[in-house]
């Protein structure tokens, strides 16, 4: 199948998903062409199937911001058009569910019906597409779509309460590529860390309110006061200062390392004892299953679609959103025990495989197929 995949090409979720789908589509034989206004993060390798569009934004004096949704729209039939694709899956609603039901108007006119899915992976439904600005667009977007998809049940299930939607929606859970995430053994990169041989605690997010990242701080102070330990903060945004002042108020700042943004996470997370993630919603929680993957178990909340994906007791353990203690306390009792952590770590790793990219990937294919067949027969 030749396949256009829109998407932001940040290190957020979404853009993540939708690159790495499109490298293993490309990978088993389909062509892939992603098609926003910079190449995504993780497109960092060549292949004969992968091909990249970059969306020309316009700098006209008239605008006071770029109209970017016009600019993807006609890129969109451009490359539909010359590149003869069989689909298009779009990744986020917010614009681009919208934008390919414009595309899908304007190629009409060509005498051109290319089925378009979209699949939705959280803060578009959860956050910014419950604004009452934006939703009107966003619900008829999606009944727009010919396939819907989410990340998890959990959000099937609020897009659902949250929008009156009248399509199916497939949930085609987030997965993770196990030649690239797994637990590397990195035994000096540990022992500079953690020189007395410390546990370490690691956090990876996009430092945002609703990750909140001075629970992090919290839960790693009511650790470290029991067990000697070090949190490595990995990322950035708006809530990294005020995470960085909490942990010198708590005097734990010798012990926690902010590092920024990461290209190779899963090095860091083979380090790693333990991965906190007591965020505030998460549709489906993939920098916990990237730790799961690397052989480190989830302290997590019990929100969205965390529980999907974390197995209380099993893989780590689920607290309430804002328990910190019980999330300190689950916490030490897996690091405690070296023999009890051992087979956390263990666990973990199994659950992943359970997301394996060579899992989900024939989901998707035969949902493409299944969308293609049903535009053709309608």
């Amino acid at each position: 199948m030749k396949i256009g995949i829109v998407c932001y090409p940040t290190f957020g979720g979404s853009g993540v998903v939708a690159t790495e789908l499109g490298k293993a589509l490309a990978s088993n034989g389909h062509q892939i062409h992603f098609i926003t206004y910079s190449q995504p993060a993780r497109l960092d390798f060549f292949s004969e199937n992968l091909y990249y569009h970059e969306v020309a934004i316009s700098q006209y004096p008239l605008f006071d911001y770029a109209p970017y949704e016009t600019a993807l729209a006609s890129k969109l039939v451009d490359v539909v058009r010359f590149e003869k694709l069989d689909l298009l899956h779009v990744h986020y609603a917010i614009p681009h569910a919208s934008v390919a039901f414009l595309a899908k108007q304007i190629l009409k006119t060509y005498g051109i019906h290319i089925p378009v899915i979209t699949t939705l992976h959280g803060t578009d439904i959860t956050l910014v597409g419950k604004d009452k600005s934006f939703s009107p667009v966003v619900t008829f977007s999606i009944n727009q779509s010919d396939g819907v998809t989410t990340v998890s049940q959990n959000l099937k299930e609020q897009t659902l309460e949250y929008f009156d939607i009248d399509k199916n929606i497939q949930v085609i859970p987030n997965f993770i590529d196990l030649e690239r995430f797994h637990n590397k053994k990195r035994e000096h990169f540990k022992k500079a860390i953690a020189p007395q041989n410390e546990r370490i605690l690691v956090h990876t997010s996009n430092f945002r309110k609703v990750k909140h990242t001075n629970d992090v701080i919290r839960i790693f102070k009511q650790v470290n006061d029991k067990i000697p330990s070090k949190l490595l903060m990995v990322g950035d945004g708006p809530e990294r200062r005020n995470a960085e002042e909490l942990s010198r108020q708590l005097e734990i700042d010798s012990d926690v390392r902010f590092l920024g943004k990461q290209d190779a996470i899963e090095e860091i997370l083979s380090v790693s004892d333990l991965f906190l993630m007591p965020s505030g919603s998460e549709s489906f929680g993939l920098a916990a299953l990237e730790a799961m993957a690397c052989e480190v178990p989830v302290i997590s909340s019990n929100t969205g679609g965390l529980p999907e994906l974390n197995v209380e007791g099993f893989s780590g353990f689920l607290s309430d959103v804002g328990d910190v203690d019980d999330m300190a306390k689950n916490a030490i009792y897996i690091l405690e025990d070296e023999a009890r952590l051992e087979e956390f770590k263990k666990n973990a790793f199994t659950r992943a495989q359970d997301f394996e990219i060579s899992k989900i990937l024939p989901m998707y294919e035969n949902y493409y197929q299944q969308i293609i067949d049903e535009l053709k027969n309608a």
